[in-house]
């Protein structure tokens, strides 16, 4: 049986990309550079960490947040930077919960 890994190809499609890649078929897009650099700028911008804010919250809430954080593998601090950045981008959604 053989043996495979997260690089082999998953498809035919994937197998042709791969093989025309190698084969030397690409070609960087003449405005790459000029969209390597404004996506980085907006990554740094997203990323950027300028600011300080304080907040109080209850012993149980921290205590609830660190759990979730270590299940998730992050920061605490992270996660919390990670939530409210989803909930001002619109990208943060209530779910209906069953009582």
């Amino acid at each position: 049986m053989k043996q495979t890994s997260i690089f082999d190809p998953l498809d035919k499609e994937e197998k042709e990309l791969i093989e025309s890649l190698e084969r030397g078929e690409w070609r960087e897009a003449r405005t790459a550079t000029e969209q390597k650099k404004r996506a980085r700028s907006y990554a740094d911008a997203t990323i950027k960490k300028d600011k300080r804010m304080n907040v109080r919250i209850s012993e149980r809430d921290l205590k609830n947040l660190k759990i979730r954080a270590l299940e998730e593998g992050l920061p605490y601090q992270t996660l919390v930077s990670m939530v409210l950045h989803k909930f001002v981008s619109g990208r943060l959604k209530e779910t209906a919960t069953k009582k």
